[in-house]
């Protein structure tokens, strides 16, 4: 028999170009899905497939699919990992976490912030949550979270921070935590921090991107510089501040406060939420977005679909240079970088400036023709069809849910 050893240059091909469609199929037949033997003989690897280099400089682990095609998080979606269990049962000290819980779910940023926490407790220390009102999170456990209170009483609900301050004020009393961690975001985190610091009489270390052995790093001079300084007890913390958790498996044993919070009248009053028009919301600050391609056919449909789903409209680079969307329109590397909540691509192939583009949004709902196109592989969740009959259904169901709604509440 030949000592040849016999190479497929096509195989080779398609394991380099990442964009291929049967890319993820090649590299999760052959043995090692992180590296391949290049066609002159030298070994090369994939540097996206244990993580990537982060806007702050931080290597951060994708877990989206995004980075390698898709292929291995649809693989391992359906299997069930347990991890390794935390137990502290008499922890030397706190840190308290004041999670923005935006929608009632942790977001990345709050995720973020609860790696940073549990990268201050070490292995004595309990990582506490304080969490205002209802919430739809079921992942505490696997995002750090040893301790979980739950303030809630009408005093709380919407817009409320002289209320919150008195009730964290209360935890301080209890718990004289070693550190508060809060996010330093327009969400709210960033304000009831610094309401916080004044109650407290501390001096807050603002837009902190890094804390190691005591020294805390953060953003100054409009991004362009950094200020170091000892960590102090109170930290509002930027995206992307630490690894969020993802090795451990974490109690989240319930904590009650022990004491009354004190109330006061509130010199604050809050009217509720403000309809604004989604087509009014500029496009970095939009939490649902509904963006368009080429592969959408109808573009009135596109527009009855935006406006049944309450979304900003967006579109890809395609679309906008075919004239069907203005250019403020464009989303991706070459237009604007968007963070929304819900992304939902319609008729989109997603170019890799695109996927750019949406890198920071937390969920991605794509439609399109092409199951092995890569926003399909992007995706967090999928519908392969024509998008004029899906956006139609979507439209007709959204009209149902309103009207029985509306029915109920009469």
């Amino acid at each position: 028999m030949s000592d040849l050893i016999r190479r497929d240059p096509r195989a080779e091909w398609i394991a380099r170009n990442r964009l291929h469609p049967l890319h993820a199929a090649m590299l999760s037949a052959s043995q090692d899905a992180t590296s391949w033997m290049g066609p002159n003989g030298v070994l090369r690897k994939n540097p996206h497939a244990v993580g990537f280099i982060g806007p702050n400089g931080l290597k951060r682990i994708d877990r989206s699919g995004s980075q390698q095609g898709g292929g291995q998080k649809r693989s391992g979606a359906s299997e069930v990992v347990q991890l390794p269990l935390r137990l502290i049962e008499q922890p030397a000290f706190y840190i308290v976490v004041v999670p923005d819980m935006v929608g009632g779910r942790l977001g990345s940023h709050d995720k973020d912030l609860l790696g940073l926490a549990n990268k201050l407790a070490g292995s004595d220390g309990a990582v506490l949550a304080v969490v205002f009102g209802e919430h739809k999170e079921s992942a505490f456990d696997c995002n750090g979270v040893d301790r979980l209170l739950r303030i809630e009483g009408e005093a709380f609900e919407g817009y409320a921070p002289e209320a919150r301050v008195l009730a964290l004020s209360a935890v301080e009393s209890q718990l004289a935590p070693r550190h508060w961690l809060l996010p330093d975001s327009r969400n709210g985190g960033g304000e009831l921090g610094r309401r916080l610091a004044a109650k407290l009489g501390e001096r807050p270390a603002t837009r902190i991107w890094q804390v190691a052995d005591g020294i805390a790093s953060g953003r100054a001079g409009a991004g362009r510089e950094d200020l170091i300084r000892q960590a102090p007890r109170l930290i509002l913390a930027a995206a992307e501040c630490a690894e969020p958790v993802s090795e451990t498996r974490h109690e989240v044993r319930s904590l009650e406060l022990q004491e009354n919070i004190a109330h006061s009248l509130p010199r604050i009053q809050d009217l509720g939420a403000v309809a604004v028009d989604p087509a009014q919301i500029p496009m970095a600050e939009a939490e649902f977005i509904l963006s368009g391609g080429n592969g959408v056919q109808d573009w009135n449909l596109f527009h009855q679909a935006a406006v049944a789903l309450g979304a900003t409209e967006g579109a890809s680079r395609v679309a906008v240079d075919d004239g069907f969307m203005p250019r403020n329109r464009q989303v991706g590397a070459t237009g604007t970088w968007v963070t929304a909540r819900v992304y939902l691509a319609v008729g989109i192939s997603g170019a890799i400036q695109h996927l750019q583009g949406i890198g920071a949004c937390d969920k991605v709902v794509a439609i399109n023709l092409d199951p092995g196109c890569d926003m399909i592989k992007r995706a967090d969740l999928s519908v392969i069809g024509d998008s004029a009959a899906i956006l139609a259904a979507l439209i007709e169901r959204v009209a149902a849910h309103r009207q029985g709604a509306a029915r109920d509440a009469a």
